[in-house]
């Protein structure tokens, strides 16, 4: 039987190195213990943000020390929940380090109201007496511009309070999809037992057998139909939550308020769902390009993963994920092949599945830490393009913390999303222009196809169901799982209109834990479409354009997200991007068919 086993049978050399930031749990606890009580000293100097350039730079001095040490603790004890989300001793430490970071956000909430009681003229005049504070300067104006939409001290310091309630919906969600929801087991072509997991579904999904896709396709979606009110509640006030925390900060909408964080005008947004509603064509071909390689009339969901390319998929190790992915960023010079390389053999990455980890992949860290990745490796292709983002992510942070101060070390997801796609995008380059083995050129090709259609077409696709179940609370009107399945399943049968919607698809929706994360998905459209651009630069340009890509990584949070990009010689507040995008997609679809 094909079982997911316990952390305790996972090799240690597979872990992540949580022992790089503390030895011990103990000595976690003697650090929370630390940070919790100089919390505090941030009160000493409420009321007396503007009262000197002298003044204002030891706040900040202070606040940057507290701030670093709350991320370090935090950090650890959300890594240590991901291993196994069933061990309550670190669900407890997470919730503990969540409640930390939320006092330390209240009791610096009276920084920036008290901030915009000067005027850009009179902050630079504070720059001009004390040059210690220029490097703060892009954090200003920041602060300024968000000035509309700053509270009073006092409800600024609630809505920092109320923090762990508003994340609420989204700790229920994880805790019942990740720790208690448990999936069928079902029995494979070979007679072998597999346990479904949300680890291992999309794999199961690319199986060659159509019957057992199907099994498994109806299995974990009725699965899903048993919690169906239960998710429906929590992601009705995720939604509510969001709502009404924009409306606290006087913004018109909820996706106003998400898009103004990072300065990304909402026109980004319109392109992107207008952009892609109007090329829906390509990802019409994709489809019918897939039946016909399957050899069916009909294209059903539970073929939509499964390979174009003949014959079994090859099985990549990570050993050989690993090499593949470090030879495929050369393109972007010695140094960062080399980091990156350094990076995977002092344990940034926690390989493989075991029971109750936490689902997909990530990548952590802080300014003060080595970068940490979370996967769920399956010895596939798509695993091995799953490292190669999220080493781009990890990748972007040691730039960003080698290059600019604590302040500047947090950047957009706007931009993460393009580091973490131009490593995929070189990936395939590489693989199809050296690799001689037909069979693993023709699944690298399906898997980048795959991809683009899951990151361009089916992430625009999660954004507009995002826009609208938004608006809908906006309007007064009522969220329920029926009117969630309504807007999902209409969205599905317009994206894939050759493929036949079935009745279970509509409430895939409740398998999707980017839909807590409010106006985060398209990030991801955007993204492809800005790495595409960059590659395409990169190996027509060569080192002056890897140049300008790494000078943007370089920047982090030190610009605003557009700005970032136009350094990398990407304008995202065009369609032009998109388009180029869509075009790539196309020629790859061209190349697919003559294989075909």
């Amino acid at each position: 039987m094909s079982s997911v086993p316990e952390r305790s049978e996972i090799d240690a050399e597979d872990k992540w190195a949580l022992e790089s930031i503390f030895e011990s749990d103990e000595d976690w606890e003697d650090a929370f213990e630390d940070v919790r009580e100089r919390v505090d000293d941030l009160a000493a100097y409420e009321g007396r943000v503007t009262e000197s350039p002298e003044v204002l730079l030891e706040l900040l001095n202070l606040h940057e020390d507290l701030l670093r040490d709350v991320s370090v603790v935090s950090t650890y004890a959300s890594l240590r929940s991901s291993e196994d989300t069933r061990n309550q001793e670190y669900q407890a430490m997470s919730a503990r380090a969540e409640s930390l970071a939320a006092d330390a956000r209240s009791a610096a909430s009276y920084i920036e109201p008290e901030l915009q009681e000067l005027d850009e003229a009179e902050l630079k005049a504070f720059v001009e007496e004390e040059p210690a504070l220029a490097e703060y300067e892009h954090y200003f104006d920041d602060v300024l511009r968000q000035k509309p939409h700053t509270r009073s001290k006092e409800i600024e310091e609630l809505l920092a309070d109320l923090s762990e309630v508003t994340d609420a919906a989204s700790d229920v969600y994880s805790m019942l999809s990740n720790a208690d929801m448990e999936f069928p087991t079902v029995e494979d072509p070979d007679g072998d037992d597999i346990e479904i997991s949300l680890g291992n579904f999309t794999k199961l999904q690319k199986h060659p057998n159509r019957e057992f896709r199907q099994e498994v396709h109806e299995a974990f979606y009725d699965r899903w139909a048993d919690v169906r009110n239960s998710v429906g509640t929590s992601l009705k006030k995720s939604v509510t939550s969001d709502v009404k925390l924009a409306r606290a900060r006087n913004y018109e909408t909820a996706r106003e308020a998400a898009l103004d964080g990072p300065n990304v005008p909402s026109s980004v947004y319109d392109n992107l769902l207008e952009t892609v509603r109007d090329n829906l064509d390509y990802l019409h071909r994709h489809a019918e390009l897939k039946a016909d390689a399957l050899g069916v009339d009909d294209l059903q969901m539970w073929d939509l993963y499964a390979s174009m390319a003949e014959g079994e998929p090859p099985e990549i190790p990570y050993e050989q994920a690993v090499e593949y992915v470090t030879e495929a960023v050369a393109p972007l010079g010695d140094a960062y092949q080399e980091r990156m390389a350094e990076g995977l053999d002092s344990r940034w990455v926690d390989v493989y599945e075991n029971r109750g980890k936490r689902s997909g992949a990530f990548s952590a860290g802080t300014y003060d830490t080595q970068p940490f990745i979370l996967l769920n490796y399956q010895d596939d292709v798509a695993s091995m393009f799953t490292l190669a983002h999220e080493l781009g992510h990890s990748m972007h942070s040691e730039l960003t913390n080698e290059a600019q101060p604590w302040q500047y070390s947090s950047y957009d997801i706007f931009v993460a999303e393009v580091a973490s796609t131009v490593n995929e995008t070189l990936l395939t380059h590489h693989l199809l222009e050296t690799v001689e083995d037909e069979r693993l050129r023709r699944h690298v090709l399906d898997e980048y196809l795959e991809r683009f259609r899951s990151t361009l077409f089916r992430q625009t696709m999660f954004a507009d169901f995002e826009l609208q179940i938004h608006e809908i609370v906006e309007d007064g009107g009522a969220l329920t799982p029926d009117r969630f399945d309504d807007i999902y399943g209409e969205l599905k049968e317009t994206y894939y209109e050759p493929a036949v919607v079935d009745d279970r698809i509509p409430r895939e929706w409740m398998r999707i834990p980017h839909f807590y994360m409010g106006y985060y998905v398209y990030q991801y459209s955007t993204g492809i479409s800005a790495a595409t651009a960059i590659v395409d630069r990169i190996l027509d340009e060569g080192d002056a354009a890897a140049a300008d890509y790494r000078d943007a990584l370089e920047m982090g949070g030190s610009a605003y997200p557009v700005d970032v990009l136009q350094t990398a010689g990407v304008d995202m507040t065009t369609a032009g991007p998109i388009e180029d995008a869509l075009a790539v997609y196309g020629t790859y679809l061209d190349e697919m068919e003559t294989l075909l």
